[in-house]
């Protein structure tokens, strides 16, 4: 299978450091070190208001993710297209330093205390035309024992870029095909909280 790698400008270099971070994986997470000093101001001014989390959700921790899209070229009826296949990225704590989530198909967050969540699409919104959308997720199951991700129950994708499917390269000659597209993302995490003044970003 032959495959194809678009290359968006200006992150590759940074996905080639984020590499190096994955070195880390295996310490244990310090809270103050790993996570965004979660409070409103973390949220973008413009998140819609669609993409807010239920009112009994409290922003937990926020993280930066680099990594890709992948897609792959089939054929329909009637067409060629980049179908897209997974995600396949790193998340980092504080200022984009120490891995400490592997993102990718399910969609599954696999944290490095080995907890995990796989979670499914409630609502998207294209902020910029130019990058995937900007999504809310909603936790459908969890693994791993007890960790980090253990009372995860929503999750945001947003301040998206890049990512969205070749505009062509999809031919009979190319079915079958695969094609990773560079994008980062920050990734909102929530848990189920009876707080009256829970932070949620859109909320």
């Amino acid at each position: 299978m032959s495959r194809i790698i678009s290359i968006t400008s200006g992150l590759a270099a940074v996905l080639s450091l984020a590499s190096c971070a994955v070195d880390d994986a295996t310490a244990q997470p310090d809270v103050r070190d790993t996570e965004q000093a979660v409070s409103a101001s973390e949220c973008p001014a413009n998140t819609p208001p669609a993409l807010a989390p239920a009112a009994d959700q409290d922003l937990a921790f926020v993280s930066s993710a680099q990594g890709v899209q992948r897609y792959q070229c089939v054929q329909s009826t009637t067409a060629f297209t980049w179908t897209f296949v997974a995600p396949d990225a790193d998340l980092f704590g504080k200022h984009g330093q120490g891995f400490v989530i592997h993102h990718f198909a399910g969609p599954t967050w696999l944290y490095k205390d080995s907890s995990s969540v796989v979670a499914a699409r409630l609502a998207g919104a294209t902020v910029d035309p130019t990058a995937i959308p900007w999504l809310l997720l909603g936790v459908t199951s969890h693994g791993g024992g007890t960790g980090k991700l253990t009372d995860i129950t929503a999750i945001q994708r947003l301040e998206t870029t890049g990512g969205n499917a070749p505009a062509t390269g999809c031919d009979a000659d190319h079915v079958g095909a695969e094609a990773d597209v560079l994008y980062t993302a920050r990734y909102f995490f929530y848990r189920t909280s009876n707080r009256p003044n829970n932070v949620r970003c859109g909320g």
